[in-house]
């Protein structure tokens, strides 16, 4: 079977054979738990899997480990973890959801760690990639995702067509180094990566520190 995998994301045959056998579990559980809407059902390769795929070309190489924040239906971070061999920490709520990720995790191999916690609550040592797909407004993912970031690290966030708005609100309250990247999967959407994390008090107090003369 053929799937509409992005420019430059061909994978192995045995890759390909481990996200199929998700796409299987993924549509069984669909129909007791609310991992994906009804009506995407005959779109999951285009809408989920590609979606998150096109991921896997930002992730920093040789990466040990990344998180991946409300993972619900295991996108993008399970499908990342399948397809990179990258270890993820998926991070979810909800109960139901948490065993669908376990489960789905158990029998595609994929190197994933299931939390089921709330973010905030997560108790976790931070790490050097973070991801999320439509989990929540930016600046709120931000602050969900700064604790998580080691200095120097990454937020790959997938955003829909008010990703502009977000980004402009997100800036009242956080520094940050931004790039924008056009969806392969929807016009309208887009991949945000973002470093150099900080809220903007802390920004500002660290640069008045730095400006100031040394004392003698």
């Amino acid at each position: 079977m053929k799937h509409p995998l992005p420019a430059g994301g061909d994978v192995s045959r045995e890759t390909l054979e481990r996200l199929e056998l998700f796409v299987q579990i993924l549509s069984t559980w669909t129909r007791t738990v609310n991992l994906i809407a009804r009506a995407d059902q005959a779109q999951i390769w285009q809408r989920h899997i590609v979606d998150s795929l096109q991921l896997v070309r930002h992730i920093p190489p040789g990466l040990l480990r990344a998180f991946d924040l409300g993972s619900g239906g295991g996108m993008p971070g399970l499908v990342l973890a399948i397809a990179s061999d990258v270890p993820f920490t998926l991070i979810e709520s909800d109960q139901r959801k948490a065993a669908f990720l376990q489960e789905a995790a158990r029998q595609t191999a994929a190197p994933v760690t299931v939390v089921n916690q709330r973010i905030e609550q997560a108790k976790l040592e931070p790490a050097l990639l973070v991801t999320a797909r439509a989990l929540a407004p930016l600046s709120t993912l931000l602050a969900l995702a700064a604790p998580l970031l080691l200095p120097g690290g990454t937020l790959l966030a997938l955003k829909g067509r008010k990703a502009g708005i977000e980004i402009e609100d997100a800036r009242h309250s956080w520094d940050m180094k931004l790039t924008r990247t056009q969806s392969m999967t929807d016009p309208d959407a887009a991949i945000l990566t973002i470093s150099e994390v900080q809220r903007v008090q802390n920004a500002r107090k660290a640069a008045t520190t730095a400006a100031r003369p040394p004392t003698i």
